[in-house]
């Protein structure tokens, strides 16, 4: 099996979140939001888009957890949630293990060969031919 099998609801979140990650401007609102607060209005001064725009990208990353969001009077403020991106660090983590471990058993395969190995017979005059 080449991906975990994560129970339905954790595979949803897990996609989520690299789908949040995905995207340079939501990486790099996680990044302004971790220091502090921001709202809304600033962070869409930060990028040559629509204030929409970074609403949408706000909404995507609030869904994924990776900031929340809250009202003080007009103002909408964002805030990165680092423990969250730390939830993020050790998934990566652990697919990293995992996927070191697939490596690794399929290094000692081509290493080894398997024990029904079929040798090939070093002399070229002796080897079968194939269609």
């Amino acid at each position: 099996m080449v991906v975990d099998q994560l129970p339905a609801k954790d595979a949803r979140r897990t996609d989520r979140l690299f789908h949040a990650l995905a995207d340079a401007t939501r990486r790099d609102i996680v990044t302004e939001t971790l220091g502090r607060e921001r709202s809304v209005s600033e962070l869409a001064r930060l990028y040559p888009m629509s204030f929409a725009a970074v609403q949408k990208h706000v909404a995507v990353l609030a869904d994924a957890g990776l900031v929340s969001k809250h009202r003080r009077g007009r103002e909408q403020l964002v805030r990165g949630e680092l423990g969250r991106v730390h939830d993020v660090h050790r998934l990566l983590d652990r697919l990293e293990v995992e996927w070191r471990d697939r490596l690794d058993r399929f290094g000692a395969v081509l290493t080894d060969g398997p024990d029904d190995e079929i040798r090939i017979p070093s002399d070229p005059k002796s080897r079968r031919r194939y269609p």
